[in-house]
């Protein structure tokens, strides 16, 4: 039993790595499931058979673990591991550790119970909705504007945060929300700026840092500033935060869905780590 408790050792990093990326947006009408909704369910549901039996008994049935076994259903590392890399240590285990090699596992079930355990965070769901990846990525390059302040995977702008791997740690609904109804910008850090030194030089961007005797400016093209207070004569803050605050006009139903869609698919589609999945749990 100890050595089946183990399995879990290994799919610890996936179980968050998956767990935010539902790749699309829920319509407000129920549809009949798709084919391929049809075929996550199954193989979800034939991992939790083979979790119960050979893993549960140590890490717990909802993967938060115990005496015997870590927590692996909130690895902050699992974001950083793909499916093939966590499918690897489960059936290479991980030299060093109690986490053996699961040979005697078929391959079809360590992807199930590599899927189950995307459940087990509570973000996987059957992908049975609406919404195109490459569509979506069309909006976030021309239409929503998206690029013009976010970047994913080394493309588009430097004034907001990389999105390249936001669909991980964001849940559907999550993405959508952020996207509709965005914070409100009373933050001055999260408005954009234009500061006039005494020189007459001005500067067009983003404050990243501030102390009492200067400040660090990001200017669109990326660079950093470091000014002295002294030096700066004025410094006047759009009233708007970066983020607009109008897409839910802007954009129809399908084009959210869309958008949303295509920044999931991107976290999900990242393979995580340079390192190997072994390098990655050498400390834990």
């Amino acid at each position: 039993m100890l050595a089946d408790c183990k399995l879990l050792y290994v799919v610890a990093p996936v179980l968050v790595a998956l767990g935010a990326s539902n790749g699309v947006v829920a319509s407000s009408q129920t549809r009949p499931q798709s084919p391929r909704a049809q075929n996550f369910n199954a193989v979800s549901t034939r991992g939790e058979k083979t979790f119960a039996s050979s893993c549960a008994a140590c890490h717990g049935l909802d993967g938060r673990g115990g005496e015997r076994a870590p927590n692996i259903a909130d690895s902050s590392r699992a974001q950083r591991l793909s499916d093939a890399q966590v499918a690897h240590l489960v059936e290479n285990g991980i030299p060093g550790t109690g986490m053996p090699a699961f040979h005697s596992l078929a391959s079809s079930d360590v992807k199930a119970v590599v899927t189950y355990l995307r459940t087990l965070h509570g973000t996987k769901k059957a992908l049975n909705l609406p919404g195109d990846a490459k569509r979506g990525e069309t909006l976030f390059f021309a239409k929503a504007g998206c690029s013009g302040c976010h970047m994913v995977l080394g493309k588009g702008g430097f004034m907001a945060s990389d999105l390249s791997a936001y669909g991980r740690a964001h849940a559907v609904e999550q993405t959508r929300s952020a996207i509709m109804n965005p914070g409100p910008g009373s933050d001055r850090q999260a408005r954009m700026v234009t500061t006039t030194t005494r020189g007459g030089e001005k500067y067009v961007g983003r404050i990243r840092n501030e102390d009492n005797f200067s400040v660090q400016l990001q200017t669109l093209d990326g660079a950093f500033l470091f000014l002295s207070k002294s030096d700066i004569e004025k410094s006047e803050y759009s009233s708007q935060g970066l983020m607009p605050t109008d897409y839910a006009s802007t954009l129809s139903s399908d084009e959210l869905n869309d958008l949303v869609n295509y920044l999931l698919s991107v976290a999900n589609a990242r393979t995580g780590s340079s390192e190997t999945p072994e390098k990655e749990f050498e400390d834990e």
